[in-house]
């Protein structure tokens, strides 16, 4: 038997990941300065003027904006609005991303492009688009005139303006970190004779939870932070349509600087506990993957 004299073919090298020890000392230095320095100037410096700002006239004025009874309904008013959307959104979050990542059907595709329309829309043409269908002179604004139902400039449209800009965080964030666990665990469930509930219940939910969770959150610091759908449907009724951040705006523009940064600092605490949550679930998400 003729051996062949051609030499065996070598396994190509593993690509070595970049170093950045490798980089000089002054270019590390300098990109991490930079980072620092931009993360100081747009990010905590903002953040420290609001309450600054919030407290410049006292503690006492500063509570007695937050007790306001304006500040209150404005508050009622966001977590109703929260409280709604978000349990909505995490429904339909979930049920959409099972069908995008567990089953081959026609129109999948657009589907997730449907999924994606919030974040390629502006919020106020979503508002707009509320008002022309659900408005005085919306197509369907005689019907609802005639049956006494309120949906814009009420708090249904309040509503459904924040359902649309939530719409893509749950879906999004389950959609990604289902492909990539695969469905091997749920056939051997079903194989060993567990029910669908049995296994969305054990299997599923277990895999999924920090997942859901991160993006409840993104859902519930989004509904709350809200302004141009909702500015568009709300109508500025004071007391009784304004969420917390068009309660800001109105402050601001009566001069009332110490209210409106007042109230503004608890959209900031949101945001600090918000940005807290998101990198534990992340940290949470990423141990799970492990």
């Amino acid at each position: 038997m003729a051996v062949s004299s051609a030499p065996l073919a070598q396994a190509p090298e593993p690509r070595r990941q970049p170093d950045g020890a490798q980089d000089p000392a002054v270019v590390r230095w300098c990109l991490i300065a930079l980072a620092l320095g931009s993360m100081g100037l747009f990010i905590v410096l903002p953040l420290a003027a609001v309450f600054v700002q919030a407290l410049a006239k006292g503690v006492s004025v500063y509570l007695a904006a937050i007790r306001e009874p304006d500040t209150i309904s404005a508050i009622e008013l966001s977590l109703v609005t929260a409280g709604i959307a978000v349990p909505l959104n995490l429904v339909f979050g979930v049920a959409a991303a099972w069908a995008v990542t567990r089953f081959q059907f026609k129109g999948r595709n657009v589907l997730i492009s449907l999924i994606d329309i919030p974040f390629a829309v502006s919020p106020v043409v979503a508002g707009l688009i509320y008002v022309l269908v659900f408005g005085a002179q919306g197509w369907f604004g005689n019907w609802l005139s005639a049956h006494d139902i309120r949906i814009v400039f009420a708090v249904p449209g309040i509503v459904l303006a924040t359902v649309f800009v939530t719409f893509p965080f749950v879906a999004r964030e389950l959609i990604a970190l289902m492909e990539s666990q695969g469905s091997e665990e749920e056939e051997a469930a079903l194989v060993l004779g567990a029910t669908a509930w049995q296994m969305f219940y054990k299997i599923t939910l277990p895999n999924i939870k920090w997942g859901l969770l991160y993006g409840v959150v993104l859902c519930t610091a989004r509904a709350l932070g809200e302004f141009g759908a909702v500015s568009v449907v709300s109508g500025h009724i004071r007391g009784e349509t304004n969420t917390l951040p068009l309660h800001v705006e109105i402050l601001y523009n009566e001069y009332n600087y110490a209210g409106a940064f007042a109230v503004a600092s608890l959209l900031s605490v949101i945001a600090v506990i918000t940005l807290a949550l998101k990198k534990f679930l992340e940290w949470k998400t990423r141990r799970e993957s492990e």
